[in-house]
């Protein structure tokens, strides 16, 4: 009961704070081991595709190892001396593996530049939310870019962890949050990353696998709480959840696309590449910067409905122990 109690706690003080200024994150902590051991590991092991293949298995156990266990370690600990010694510690790691005021507050940052407008502003604020090439994109291309990093984080930076941690607490949480920070710095299908990121990406796939297909189902009523088009995007979800090389990316992309009524995907530039991707939803209107706003709307709601499902998840657990 509570690690409920901390998760509530944790989904507040993201609302009200999101991640203040100033403040350790464990994010950021877990960004800084990625970053020592793969220097550590390129040093010791050949640059060869088998060696970086198993230089890419040996990061995820480190920082695996250095990040969650300790977390899980110090909870379970803290428990013995007194349930409630865990409480606030949990509260606060949990905490910061949530998003969603700081997704918004991207996005936001993107719609207030575009609607100056200044678009070369405009592309360096949705620059540091997506990996694409930004430096050509049109008012659509920006707006579409920020839609899309913030349907698919719904599920990363809010949905998913919310379900890891009812499951598990802080420590799953963390255990989520350093896989998913794996795979945002090394998974990439580029000459540094191909071998050494292949076993964060494909982690990664596997642990959002459900959450972001139930993050695409709870869009759909979602929808119909934000004022958006329900009926739609659970039409768009079913037809198009599929279209992204990514097994996981288009199930949100998708039925946001279906409440916007706007396309996503298509092609983009990366590290200097195009990259071919199918288009996601139907154009039934140009995308414009209050999409941004919308996104946002859909993204809480969407949260919301998360929230409901992991506290009946965690009574079930209860009153299965």
């Amino acid at each position: 009961m509570l690690t409920l109690f901390a998760l509530l706690i944790a989904y507040i003080l993201d609302i009200l704070f999101g991640d203040p200024a100033g403040i350790p994150h464990i994010v950021v902590g877990i960004g800084k081991l990625i970053d020592v051991f793969e220097r550590l590991i390129r040093r010791a092991l050949p640059q060869t595709p088998g060696g970086e293949l198993w230089g890419g298995l040996l990061l995820v156990t480190l920082v695996l190892s250095f990040s969650a266990f300790p977390v899980w370690a110090a909870l379970y600990f803290l428990g013995l001396l007194h349930p409630l010694a865990r409480l606030v510690p949990e509260a606060l790691i949990c905490w910061q593996c949530l998003a969603a005021r700081c997704l918004r507050e991207a996005g936001l940052g993107v719609y207030k530049e575009l609607i100056k407008p200044d678009l070369p502003a405009a592309r360096r604020a949705v620059g540091y939310i997506v990996g694409r090439d930004t430096t050509q994109l049109d008012e659509e291309g920006i707006a579409r870019a920020t839609v899309e990093t913030m349907a698919e984080n719904t599920s990363d930076g809010v949905i998913a962890p919310l379900l890891f941690m009812a499951i598990g607490g802080g420590a799953l949480g963390v255990f989520y949050k350093a896989v998913n920070t794996m795979d945002s710095m090394v998974g990439y299908k580029n000459d540094r990353y191909l071998y050494f990121g292949r076993a964060a990406a494909r982690l990664d796939d596997i642990l959002n696998y459900l959450p972001s297909r139930i993050s695409g189902l709870l869009m759909v009523p979602a929808a119909f709480l934000a004022g958006l088009n329900a009926k739609n995007a659970l039409g768009i979800f079913r037809r198009d959840r599929g279209n992204h090389t990514s097994p996981n990316s288009a199930q949100t992309e998708s039925a946001a696309a279906g409440a916007l009524g706007v396309q996503l995907g298509g092609d983009n530039i990366y590290f200097g590449k195009q990259v071919h991707k199918p288009t996601i939803g139907d154009a039934l209107r140009p995308i414009e910067p209050g999409d941004i706003l919308l996104m946002g709307r859909l993204m809480y709601c969407s949260a919301g409905l998360a929230l409901l499902l992991c506290t009946l998840i965690r009574g079930s657990l209860l009153l299965c122990l």
